[in-house]
C-alpha cells in the first residue's frame, strides 16, 4: 500500500495542476462554464485523500512498522487510541491530516447555501485559488513530508510515541488547531476570488459562518493546548510563551481582529480592502505557525527538528503575500474606514481590532527575536515570559475594559446610555475596592479582574435592557463569547499573580505547608507490572485547618522506549476556588520524595470560560438562503 498511496497522492497533484490550469485559462478567456468540472475535481481529490488517510490510520492501528512514520511514532505498548492519534503526532502525518481537513472543507463548501449564491465567475476564481493551496500540500506529501516511506526489512518494534504526547490533550488539541487552520482556507479563497471577480461586498456575509467555525476550532485548540500543558508538563502553569505556543496564538489574534473588522465592514459597507487583507493575514499566519514548528529556525520545546519544509513554506508564504497585495491593490478603492467617531461602537470595534493586531505583532516579533538578534549578536537569545507578561498582559486588560464599555456606545457617535455605563464603571470600581480590601493589591491583576467583572455586569445589563438582543440568537452567541472571555480574564488575573508554591523533600509521615494547606506524605508506591512503563506514585493527604481536603498521587513514569529520562504525571484536587496541584520531582531508594505543591486560585475559570466561548460561538451562525 505504500506505493499505491504515494502514487494516488502524486496523481492527485497532477490532477490539481490540471484543474488549476483549466480554471486559469477559463478565467483569462472570461469563460466560466467549467464550474461543474472543478467541483467534481475537488470531490475526487477529497475521496483520494480520505482513502490514503485511512491507509495510514490502519497502518498505525495494526502497528505496521514497514512504514517509517509508524515506526517513528508508535510501538506495541502504545494504547490503541494513542496509536490512532499518532496520525497527527509527527510532521508528515500532521501535514496529511491538515490537507485532509482542507479537502473536506472544500467538499463541504460545494453544498453550502453561501456557495450557491456565488456567480460562476467567482466560483472559478475560488477553485483556482483553492487548488493552488492543495497543490502545495500535495507537493509536500509527495516530497519533503511523505508519510508513506517504506522500511525494508520492517523492524520488529517501533520507537514509540513521546510520553508527553500520551495525554488526552493529544486526541483533541492538534486536530482542532489543524481544523482551525484549514477553516481559514475558505474565507481566504472566497475573499480573494470575490475581489478578483469584482463582487467585493457579499463575501463577508457568505464567509461569516466559515469564519466562526475556523475561530471556534482554533480557540478550542489553543485552550486545550493550555490545559494539556498545565496537566502534562508539571510546571504548574498553562502558558509559557514558548515559540510553538505563540505560533498558534498569532493567527488567533489576527482572526479575532478580522471578526471585529468584518462586523464593521458588514454593518457600514466599508473596510473592503482591509477585510480582504485581514483574512489573508490570518490565513498566512496559520502557515507561519507551521513554519515556526517545522522550519527548524526557532528552538522550542516541541518544534520538529531536521525538517525539509522550511524553504517550501517560506516560498508559499511569500507567494501568497504577493498575490494578496496584488489583489488588494486592484479594483475598487472605496474602502476607507468611514468611522465617524472612535467614541462609537464601530470605533470601539476598530480600536479593539488594532489592539488584537498590535498584540499579534508583538508576539510575532518575540517569536522571531532570536533570528532577528542573530543579525547583530553572536549569542542571540529568545525573549522570556517576563517580557511577554509585561507587554501583552496590560494590552489584554485594556481589551477587556473596552469590551465592557463598548455595548453602551451608539452606532454613530457618543454614548447611548450614560446611566448604564455609569453603573458598569461603578461596578468595576466597587469590585476593585473590595478586592483591594481583601488583599489583592497588584495593580495589573486588580485592573484586569475589575475589567472582567465589568464585562459580566455589562453583558447582564445589556440583555436586561435590550429586548431585541434577547430575541436574537446571534446576540446570545456574541455576548456569550464575551462572557467566557470575562471568566478567563478573571481566572488569569488571579491564578498567575496569587499562586502560592512550595517545594520540599519529605520522608514518610512528614508534611509541608503551602498557603493555608498542610500536605502530608504517606507512602511511595511502585508499579512494575505495566509492560509500557514503571510507575512510582507519592500518596499525599491534604488538610486545611485540620479538616481533610482530599488526596493526591503525583507520579514519576519511566517509559520502556524512553528510558533516558523520567516523566512527571501531576495530580490535582480540582476546585472552582483554590486548586491544589502536586508534582513528584524525584525520590530516592530510602523512600524520601521531592515534591512541588502549588495552590492555583481560580485557574479552572480559564477552562470554563474557554469552553463557553468555544461552544456558544456557534449561536452566532446565521442562516443563508440558497439562490
Amino acid at each position: 500500500m505504500h506505493a499505491i498511496s504515494f502514487t494516488a497522492l502524486l496523481l492527485s497533484m497532477l490532477a490539481a495542476v490540471g484543474l488549476t490550469a483549466t480554471a486559469g485559462m477559463k478565467a483569462l478567456k472570461d469563460d466560466f462554464d467549467t464550474v461543474a468540472l472543478l467541483e467534481k475535481g475537488q470531490i475526487l481529490l477529497t475521496v483520494v485523500v480520505l482513502a490514503v488517510s485511512a491507509v495510514l490510520v490502519q497502518a498505525l492501528v495494526v502497528r505496521d512498522f514497514s512504514y517509517v512514520y509508524v515506526r517513528d511514532y508508535t510501538d506495541t505498548f502504545l494504547p490503541l487510541f494513542y496509536a490512532a492519534t499518532a496520525f497527527w503526532a509527527g510532521q508528515n502525518g500532521s501535514f496529511l491530516f491538515w490537507y485532509l481537513c482542507v479537502a473536506l472543507m472544500g467538499w463541504c463548501m460545494i453544498y453550502t447555501p453561501g456557495y450557491s449564491r456565488l456567480d460562476n465567475r467567482t466560483k472559478v476564481f475560488f477553485w483556482l485559488l483553492f487548488f493552488l493551496i492543495e497543490i502545495f500540500f500535495l507537493y509536500a506529501l509527495t516530497g519533503p513530508s511523505n508519510p508513506f516511506m517504506k522500511l525494508d526489512p520492517a523492524p520488529a518494534e517501533g520507537r514509540g510515541l513521546n510520553p508527553l504526547l500520551q495525554n488526552p490533550g493529544m486526541i483533541f488539541h492538534p486536530p482542532l488547531l489543524f481544523l482551525g487552520y484549514a477553516g481559514y482556507t475558505i474565507p481566504f479563497c472566497l475573499a480573494l476570488a470575490s475581489r478578483l471577480s469584482g463582487n467585493s461586498r457579499e463575501w463577508l456575509e457568505l464567509c461569516r459562518n466559515w469564519n466562526i467555525v475556523a475561530w471556534v476550532f482554533l480557540t478550542s485548540g489553543i485552550i486545550l493546548g493550555a490545559w494539556w500543558s498545565y496537566m502534562e508538563l508539571g510546571w504548574g502553569g498553562y502558558w509559557a510563551w514558548d515559540p510553538v505556543e505563540n505560533a498558534s496564538l498569532i493567527p488567533w489574534l489576527a482572526g479575532t481582529a478580522f471578526i471585529h473588522t468584518a462586523i464593521v465592514g458588514r454593518t457600514r459597507k466599508s473596510l473592503l480592502r482591509t477585510n480582504v487583507f485581514m483574512v489573508a493575514l490570518t490565513f498566512l499566519l496559520c502557515f507561519f505557525a507551521t513554519f515556526v514548528v517545522r522550519s527548524g529556525m526557532i528552538d522550542s520545546l516541541h518544534a520538529f527538528g531536521g525538517s525539509r519544509m522550511g524553504v517550501p513554506l517560506l516560498a508559499f508564504m511569500i507567494a501568497t503575500l504577493l498575490m494578496t497585495l496584488y489583489v488588494c491593490l486592484i479594483g475598487r478603492k472605496d474602502d476607507s474606514a468611514h468611522i465617524d467617531d472612535f467614541a462609537s461602537r464601530p470605533g470601539m470595534l476598530f480600536l479593539a481590532s488594532w489592539l488584537f493586531l498590535c498584540l499579534g505583532g508583538i508576539v510575532f516579533l518575540g517569536v522571531l527575536w532570536p533570528v532577528l538578534s542573530s543579525m547583530w549578536s553572536a549569542n542571540p537569545v529568545g525573549l522570556d515570559a517576563g517580557f511577554y507578561n509585561k507587554v501583552c498582559l496590560p494590552l489584554f486588560a485594556v481589551l477587556a475594559f473596552i469590551m465592557s464599555i463598548c455595548p453602551w456606545f451608539s452606532q454613530k457617535s457618543g454614548i447611548s446610555d450614560k446611566t448604564v455605563l455609569s453603573l458598569v464603571l461603578g461596578a468595576g470600581a466597587g469590585a476593585a475596592v473590595v478586592m483591594f480590601v481583601l488583599g489583592y493589591s497588584q495593580p495589573l491583576a486588580l485592573f484586569s479582574a475589575a475589567s472582567g467583572f465589568m464585562m459580566i455586569v455589562s453583558i447582564a445589563l445589556y440583555f436586561i435592557r435590550n429586548k431585541g438582543a434577547r430575541a436574537f440568537l446571534p446576540s446570545w452567541g456574541a455576548y456569550g463569547v464575551h462572557l467566557g472571555v470575562a471568566l478567563m480574564v478573571i481566572g488569569v488575573a488571579f491564578s498567575g499573580p496569587y499562586k502560592e508554591e512550595a517545594e520540599a523533600v519529605l520522608t514518610k509521615g512528614q508534611s509541608m505547608t503551602v498557603g493555608s494547606y498542610e500536605v502530608m506524605f504517606n507512602e511511595l508506591t511502585h508499579d512494575h507490572d505495566n509492560p509500557a512503563m514503571d510507575t512510582h506514585a507519592a500518596l499525599l493527604t491534604v488538610t486545611q485547618g485540620g479538616k481533610p481536603v482530599g488526596s493526591l498521587a503525583p507520579e514519576k513514569r519511566l517509559y520502556r522506549n524512553f528510558e533516558q529520562s523520567t516523566f512527571a504525571e501531576v495530580s490535582v484536587i480540582p476546585s472552582l476556588g483554590e486548586e491544589i496541584y502536586a508534582t513528584l520531582l524525584g525520590f530516592n531508594e530510602e523512600g524520601a520524595v521531592s515534591l512541588k505543591v502549588s495552590v492555583n486560585p481560580l485557574v479552572n475559570w480559564i477552562w470554563i470560560g474557554g469552553t463557553l466561548s468555544s461552544l456558544i460561538a456557534f449561536l452566532c451562525w446565521r442562516k443563508i438562503e440558497r439562490r
